[in-house]
């Protein structure tokens, strides 16, 4: 490596000292060296290879002096001639162990990041659903992403460069010593002008790089929140087309700024050191040719003490700054364990058995609920908040009982806010009860397998949330197995046959974000399709018509009656219209149920859910 190269290393390296520090534990380490077992055999070989670079590194400037020794010296050709084939030996097996050293290293690292990956990834899918409703998605990707390769570094970098370094140190400075030590001292006395410039110039650049940064993730967050479609159409109807783009332009002038001043101060360091550089050179030249020349030295060892020096001066650098990048990558893995350190709330219990065959009930016992404080499910680094939000744990549902028998459809009605939706959410365990229980065909759900709960309930959410994949993909989420037949007959019966049967791709067009490329009508009826492909024996319908007009409403609520059909049913609903054939409706409020019955019952009773019709139906007296 030549100075230069050195000094880049060192520059690098400088720049990256400003990650956290702070003590790790045992406990961190044992974990680290769990994920790193099933690579041991490569890690294992991966240092000793190292090892053997070094050596080979230290070997040929020592081989180059003599070379010279014995031209000077006027010895025999074959000795020259054999000392160049074993020059040129060692070349081609330090380009051979570089070459395998590069395939065991990114082997290892990879292995470490789809190791980490896949286990951060599994664990958060077990997350509860409070956990998302907090959590920032990008700074969830990120532990995916930054946080594990920075984990990686560990093995892949740090490991071989630390048992590299210094091994290529320690036989460089006993090679060198041996040679002459004087010229060996002086050239170490140049180390600090060499080192300290780069940690200067290092930090500063490490500010102006988490300047530029933090201005491209404003632009990135921007361009993401105005490129979505709900974005870039709130922008169309209310932003200032002008505004967004001076304010975008404003940063992007900042990080051009910053990106003049990166190059200047990068400049202005390899100037400087390219000259250091120089200088111990001519330093090393000077005395050991005065030494030569006094007989006190060989010509070749003075050119085995320039050529040593830039073997001297990199692994020093590197080895100033390899605390740090420890450092960094145990700070790196400690977030990824954060993440996996955080016990999902939901877990299925062993033993669990699957719901019974053959039709389900649902039945509430005098359920009670809360909703989990943030400090359950969420961490404050994901949140992107200096402190969690303390507040939570304040109760929702009190003492609520009621049973949908084996068949019916129960509807749920009431105010927003009375807790429709959080019995709605209790059903499928998306969150556990905190007294009484939910059952299924009289077994508690916390005694029911995940997967047996999943074949059994099927939900519509008012939302109708779609991938941006293809229609086909969309569906095959609820059957993977699914033929093209089933998938053909589950939007017939959906009432959207025609429409997909219309489209240039069929089954192969791509929806878009979150489905934008359909209607409010068409997304909701495809989520019911996907629901009927489904063939679930438990159906929940969250205000799954709330947001649409007349005519959508009427060729949803066809497909709904598709879907409802001889399975059990619970069925939220802002629409008064929709729930009047109903089994029973139970009216919500305050997460009490304060009356249950029939449409006509209720009626009757001129309680609150007359108030509610009365609302809904102004022109439609209320029976006495």
């Amino acid at each position: 490596m030549s100075m230069e190269m050195a000094a880049w290393n060192s520059l690098y390296h400088a720049m990256h000292a400003h990650e956290e520090r702070r003590p790790f534990s045992r406990a961190t380490l044992r974990r680290i060296g769990g994920f790193a077992r099933p690579h041991r055999r490569a890690l294992t070989l991966f240092v000793g290879l190292s090892v053997v670079a070094a050596l080979f590194a230290v070997a040929t400037p020592v081989l180059a002096g003599r070379v010279l020794d014995a031209i000077v010296g006027g010895e025999d050709t074959r000795v020259v001639v054999w000392l160049a084939v074993v020059i040129a030996v060692i070349a081609v097996g330090e380009a051979a162990l570089g070459l395998a050293t590069r395939r065991l290293s990114a082997g290892i690292g990879e292995g470490l990041i789809l190791d980490l990956r896949t286990a951060v990834f599994d664990h958060v899918q077990r997350m509860p659903v409070a956990f998302f409703t907090r959590t920032r998605t990008g700074a969830l990707v990120s532990r995916l992403n930054n946080d594990v390769i920075g984990a990686q570094r560990a093995f892949s970098d740090t490991l071989s460069g630390v048992v590299g370094n210094a091994v290529t140190l320690v036989l460089t400075l006993v090679v060198m010593l041996g040679i002459s030590w004087p010229i060996t001292l002086l050239a170490l006395v140049l180390l600090p002008v060499f080192v300290v410039p780069a940690r200067r110039m290092g930090r500063r650049l490490a500010r102006l790089e988490r300047e530029a940064a933090d201005h491209n993730a404003a632009m990135g967050t921007q361009m993401t929140e105005r490129f979505s479609a709900p974005g870039a159409t709130l922008v169309k109807l209310y932003g200032r087309p002008h505004r967004e783009s001076a304010a975008f332009a404003l940063r992007a002038r900042l990080v051009r700024d910053i990106g003049v001043r990166t190059a200047m101060v990068q400049s202005v360091f390899m100037t400087a050191l390219t000259l250091v550089s120089a200088l111990a050179l001519a330093l090393v030249y000077g005395l050991g040719g005065f030494s030569a020349l006094r007989g006190n030295l060989d010509a070749g060892d003075v050119v085995a003490m320039a050529l040593l020096l830039t073997r001297l001066y990199a692994p020093l650098t590197a080895l100033a700054s390899a605390r740090v990048e420890v450092m960094s990558a145990l700070v790196s893995f400690e977030r990824v364990f954060e993440v996996l350190d955080l016990p999902p709330l939901i877990v299925e219990k062993p033993g669990a058995r699957p719901v019974p065959d053959g039709p389900v009930s649902v039945e509430f016992d005098a359920v009670r609920f809360s909703y989990p404080s943030a400090e359950k499910v969420s961490l404050a680094s994901l949140e992107e908040v200096a402190a969690l939000d303390t507040r939570g744990g304040v109760e929702v549902l009190h003492d609520v009982s009621f049973t949908v028998p084996a068949g019916t459809l129960t509807a749920l009605v009431g105010s927003s806010g009375a807790g429709k939706s959080t019995i709605a959410q209790l059903i499928p365990r998306l969150y556990d009860v905190d007294a009484g229980a939910v059952r299924l065909s009289g077994v508690d759900v916390r005694d029911l397998t995940a997967e047996s709960l999943r074949e059994t309930l099927g939900l519509v959410t008012q939302d109708g949330h779609l991938f941006h994949e293809s229609i086909r993909e969309n569906l095959l989420l609820a059957r993977p197995d699914a033929s093209d037949e089933e998938i053909w007959d589950a939007l017939s019966r959906a009432r959207l046959a025609d429409l997909v049967g219309a489209l240039a791709d069929e089954l192969d067009t791509v929806v878009g974000e979150r489905g934008y490329r359909l209607s409010g009508g068409e997304r909701q009826r495809l989520t019911i399709a996907r629901l009927l492909l489904a063939r679930p024996r438990v159906v929940i319908l969250d205000e799954a018509t709330a947001h649409l007009d007349s005519t959508s409403e009427a060729a949803v609520q066809a497909a709904l009656a598709e879907a409802l059909a001889g399975r059990t049913a619970v069925v939220i609903a802002h629409r008064l219209s929709t729930v009047r054939a109903a089994d029973q409706i139970l009216v919500v409020e305050g997460g009490r149920i304060v009356e249950r019955g029939t449409h006509g019952e209720l009626l009757a009773l001129r309680g609150r859910y007359a108030e509610l019709h009365a609302t809904q139906f102004s022109q439609d007296p209320v029976p006495a």
